[in-house]
């Protein structure tokens, strides 16, 4: 038995789950001088951030970029020592491939919804950009509490800017089903503006302008090396200030005691004054189920969808068919097995410069609801990759090296109730002293939504007085 020191047990916080929203709240913990134990139950730590390589070059593996326009991630990249790797990315164009051709992306939109109709032309059909155009003599909708985003477009503006982009880009973002996707959950700016004015575009137009108020500079963000390198680094200013981080270490169970919490693992229990879950909602629910009946049962009832990458390295001799501009996303109503594809050589500089004479992109494959995909074995999803892209742009040569990351269960969905469901999650937890839970299952999926809910979770932790020790041990 391995007794702790009683004034550092008492005020120590264990964190479980070590992906990003978990090592957020640790890193954060830890800089107001408690204690920190994180445990995760993988080998590494970074969740959907995982830094790797392709023929020798640097790639990322998982999430790519941090909307720079939120602070939470590019904040957190520069406390530990990431500020001067943060780049923008290298080209801001970017295509839908649908109706058998790459089109321009349209600017002007908030996640697909226009405000300007005259920019969808060339993407949709002409009786689509009618509908677009007949929002402004609809009379005003009641939107209620919530409703979802792709009814609530197709309504006011028809099912084509829906299908053709509001569904593409949010699949990129959920891997979800526009017609299910909560409003208020996914797009909340959106939301409250469509509730203030008379027509979807002007609420829109709305939204853009209060966004044109805000600092100037890129949307997005990289890291060189890969946005893999965040949660890299933040476990290393983690451990380099004290804090403990214990990988391959399943939580088995959680119960209260009179000064603190248990933490039961396969390597013993240990003591813990407050519990951070930064678990996804299924192994969430299954540790709370004593604890916490009515959190648990919601937390079960979260979604998932699953998807895999597969990353190609060509001789960029072979490649040269491919456009410039970042990338293109797939509408589903096209029928293609690919929903995206990224062409990390002209969207990333430092992909370019780690690459030489090779080219890399990466197509995505899966939405909710179809998870068969992932059954297929690696071969096979290279190869319906291949032959998307030759049919998009015209790839005909085999890659020099393939990488397939599958991610199952890794995005949580938002439908229609979600943000009602996070706040019951959150009345319940908050009936149990000293524990907190946070991730991409509550407000947001993006990496700076999810580090803010893990600074969320470690602030009200904080604010909380600690208990007084019994005798205090790791076992």
């Amino acid at each position: 038995m391995n007794t702790d020191n009683v004034d550092t047990a008492r005020g120590r916080v264990v964190v479980i789950g070590g992906g990003i929203a978990g090592l957020a709240a640790a890193h954060r913990v830890l800089r107001a001088g408690r204690s920190v134990t994180l445990l995760e139950a993988a080998g590494r730590v970074g969740g959907k951030l995982q830094a790797g390589e392709i023929a020798g070059v640097p790639v990322d593996l998982g999430a790519e970029s941090i909307l720079a326009r939120r602070p939470e991630g590019v904040e957190l990249a520069r406390a530990v020592g990431l500020g001067d790797r943060l780049q923008p990315p290298a080209t801001a164009t970017a295509f839908v491939w649908t109706r058998d051709a790459l089109r321009p992306m349209p600017k002007g939109h908030v996640m697909g919804v226009p405000g300007d109709p005259g920019a969808l032309a060339g993407l949709l059909s002409g009786e689509g950009l009618s509908a677009v155009a007949r929002d402004r003599e609809l009379p005003p909708a009641e939107l209620g509490d919530d409703v979802a985003i792709g009814a609530y477009v197709a309504e006011r503006m028809g099912r084509e800017i829906v299908d053709r982009l509001v569904e593409p880009l949010l699949g990129g973002v959920y891997a979800g089903d526009s017609y299910r996707i909560s409003m208020k959950a996914a797009v909340p700016k959106l939301f409250e503006a469509a509730r203030r004015h008379t027509t979807l575009t002007d609420a829109v137009r709305a939204v853009q302008a209060a966004a044109a108020q805000a600092p100037a500079g890129p949307a997005f963000a990289g890291i060189a090396g890969g946005i893999g390198r965040l949660p890299l680094a933040v476990a290393e200013a983690i451990t380099a200030a004290g804090g403990e981080i214990r990988t391959n270490t399943p939580v088995r169970g959680l119960s209260r005691r009179p000064d603190g919490w248990e933490v039961r693992t396969d390597r013993g229990a240990l003591h813990a004054a407050a519990v951070i879950l930064a678990t996804p909602a299924r192994p969430t629910a299954e540790l709370l189920a004593a604890e916490s009946p009515a959190a648990a049962a919601e937390l079960a009832a979260v979604e998932y969808a699953s998807m895999a990458l597969v990353t190609l390295a060509f001789r960029r001799a072979d490649v040269a068919s491919v456009p410039a501009g970042s990338g293109f996303l797939v509408p589903p109503v096209d029928g293609r097995t690919i929903k995206a594809s990224t062409f990390s050589s002209r969207k990333w500089g430092w992909v370019d410069e780690g690459a030489g004479d090779l080219f890399v992109l990466r197509t995505s494959i899966g939405r909710y609801g179809e998870e068969e995909y992932l059954d297929r074995d690696d071969a096979d999803l290279v190869a319906v990759s291949l032959r998307d892209l030759g049919d998009a742009v015209g790839i005909a040569a085999k890659p020099v090296a393939t990488e397939v990351t599958r991610w199952t269960g890794g995005l949580p969905q938002y439908p229609v109730g979600h943000p009602a469901r996070v706040a019951r999650i959150r009345r319940a937890v908050a009936a149990l002293p000293g524990l907190r839970v946070c991730g991409a299952a509550y407000d947001g999926v993006g990496i700076p939504a999810v580090v803010a809910d893990g600074w969320r979770a470690a602030d009200e932790i904080l604010a909380t007085p600690t208990p007084a020790p019994s005798t205090v041990s790791d076992e």
